[in-house]
């Protein structure tokens, strides 16, 4: 049996693939391990300037969380102990200071729609669906409740985590939870385009500017543009913020070098 998460680089994209199948991807203690150990390996990589997060699987990107491990007979300080890899995972996201994209090529379930939102972007096909059915066996989705509340309206998040019921990427659209659906026979070639588009973008300044969004989006307005005024001023001192503005007058393509 190979890694649970594969790992491969093109053109400055990163792609984390869940390789899982025969468990539909469920968010076990190893498989998260890797994945934490795959985004570190990407952000610590200056080749990578966009991550993607797939599924080998045709139909589940993840069923989430690992229901065996929550039955089993695991003493309780060592489960509580290992659920720290959840919002380790969530913040490696948001700190990775490289836009992440989440590829739902399959239905996304549980703990695996938390991983959705705790990414940048969310592209989904039209066939897939989202939920939290934790409800339906005796659970329910605290470690993902927080990244709901922050990105659905509190009834609406309550529906879903309360009542256990999927919900259609058409519907996820207009909740805001996803940013395109796409047809299924187009969606590989789509969540390419989207991954070069942004890895075409200086890496310099995203990295700044994703820090900037995650270290301001929980503070006060004031603090925040208090915080923000100085990241708009560190950018100021870079080459690529010159060569992006020279570029655009003189109509080329800029020459991203990092400084």
């Amino acid at each position: 049996m190979g890694q649970p998460v594969r790992y491969d680089v093109d053109e400055h994209v990163a792609v984390l693939t869940l390789d899982r199948p025969e468990t539909r991807n469920a968010l076990s203690d190893d498989l998260l391990d890797e994945l934490l150990a795959a985004l570190e390996r990407a952000r610590g990589d200056d080749d990578v300037r966009v991550v993607v997060l797939a599924s080998s699987h045709e139909k589940i990107f993840s069923a989430g969380g690992d229901l065996k491990a929550f039955a089993s007979d695991t003493p309780t300080i060592v489960k509580y102990a290992g659920l720290d890899r959840f919002p380790r995972l969530y913040q490696l996201i948001g700190g990775l200071g490289k836009p992440v994209i989440c590829a739902a090529g399959g239905d996304v379930l549980a703990g695996a729609f938390g991983l959705a939102l705790a990414c940048d972007f969310v592209l989904a096909k039209e066939s897939v669906t989202f939920g939290c059915p934790e409800i339906n066996v005796g659970v329910f989705p605290f470690m993902i409740s927080a990244l709901i509340y922050r990105n659905v309206g509190r009834l609406k998040a309550n529906e879903l985590m309360m009542c256990g019921e999927s919900i259609t990427a058409a519907e996820a659209l207009e909740l805001g939870l996803v940013n395109r659906v796409i047809p299924d026979g187009e969606f590989d070639t789509k969540v390419q385009e989207w991954a070069r588009r942004l890895a075409s973008k200086s890496p310099l300044l995203m990295r700044l500017g994703k820090d900037a969004i995650n270290n301001t989006r929980d503070m006060s307005l004031p603090a925040a543009l208090t915080a923000l005024q100085s990241q708009l001023a560190l950018a100021f001192t870079t080459e690529d913020i010159v060569e992006g503005v020279t570029a655009f007058r003189e109509k080329r393509s800029p020459v991203w070098t990092m400084r």
